[in-house]
């Protein structure tokens, strides 16, 4: 079902590691059984993609084309797929899919698949490329609402932030700290403003409160000027901080804030954190970690985000651009996600 055999296409390559990237012309590839191939409209730029840069993950093969936050079309499907048409607009995340049929699958935990290693852009080609090949269960549906530049941020920082906070302990109208206000945190005062909660951002400066009021926060702290956790504490304690910040001190400074029963979320990489034991048993609290999501978690993220008027703040780049998007993304000036259109 090759609609464009004997074509080309574009795409921008990691050659070899550290390297920029790499142009190229490559043969538009044919989907395989229970795979689909998608016309790219437009990938985010996420500092995931620096894995594939550096082949920091392990056993990754160069040459690769990254790009986890994927949106397109259809183009033609592989032996095997149902439920999905030519031309249906979809979304490609990280998770590049699950088999249904391993014992982590069968206990409804298909971000653990035991047989499924495809990471979209790392282990497996991404949306840095005019086309792309993807597993059927890897896809999302995109609502007509959203533009395909607004929606794949969502792929991955906004099912990042929107999956992990609904599946805490908390009900609106609890108090929910978001811990910076960059690319996942402006998305996270977002989701748990609109999900009813009482919203607290924290960041560095007192420049950024009104921008963390104008996301939808009721509360604003200024790491600074202040300690978080006093402050939070003061509020009354909160039952979730979520913390997108990528520096494990500003983590460590907000822990204390937690309310009883509070779970302190990361969902920012860092290489360590120092967390207090004798403040987690006597609180009853936890330290938790979230995946991202599956394709039906970034379908949900999609529609939440078309229903309430959720959306990613980007800068949109000329694929051609590519690698000034990257450098753009890596040094923080991002002004919150940058995405390629192609």
């Amino acid at each position: 079902m090759n609609t464009t055999a004997g074509t080309k296409m574009r795409v921008a390559q990691v050659g070899r590691p550290d390297a920029p990237f790499e142009m190229v012309e490559r043969p538009v590839p044919a989907p395989g059984a229970g795979e689909v191939r998608v016309r790219v409209e437009a990938c985010g730029v996420c500092h995931s993609d620096a894995m594939t840069r550096h082949a920091h993950f392990p056993g990754i093969e160069l040459p690769r084309v990254p790009g986890h936050e994927v949106i397109g079309r259809i183009d033609a499907l592989g032996d095997g797929v149902e439920g999905w048409r030519v031309d249906d607009r979809v979304g490609v995340g990280w998770h590049g899919g699950q088999c249904g049929r391993c014992d982590n699958c069968r206990r409804g935990n298909f971000f653990a698949c035991q047989t499924v290693h495809r990471i979209t852009g790392v282990t497996a080609d991404g949306g840095y490329g005019e086309y792309m090949l993807a597993l059927h269960s890897a896809l999302a549906r995109v609502p007509d609402a959203l533009s395909s530049e607004e929606a794949a941020p969502l792929m991955c920082a906004g099912v990042t932030t929107f999956n992990s906070l609904r599946h805490m302990d908390a009900r609106p109208p609890d108090l929910v700290a978001v811990l910076g206000l960059g690319g996942l945190g402006h998305l996270g005062v977002q989701f748990a403003a609109k999900m009813g909660f009482e919203v607290v951002g924290i960041a560095r400066g007192e420049d950024k409160a009104a921008f963390a009021r104008e996301l939808g926060a009721h509360h604003y702290i200024d790491s600074r000027a202040q300690d978080p956790a006093k402050a939070l504490q003061k509020l009354g304690g909160a039952k979730v901080i979520l913390a997108t910040a990528t520096s494990a001190e500003a983590m460590q400074s907000c822990i204390g804030g937690l309310g009883p029963r509070g779970t302190f979320l990361v969902v920012g990489a860092v290489p360590t954190l120092e967390v207090p034991p004798i403040q987690l048993i006597g609180g009853n609290q936890s330290v938790r970690g979230w995946y991202s999501g599956t394709s039906i978690d970034s379908q949900d993220t999609l529609a939440f985000c078309a229903m309430t008027g959720v959306r990613s703040m980007n800068e949109v780049f000329a694929f051609a651009d590519a690698e000034r998007a990257y450098q753009h993304m890596m040094s923080g000036a991002a002004r919150f996600r940058a995405v390629l259109k192609m």
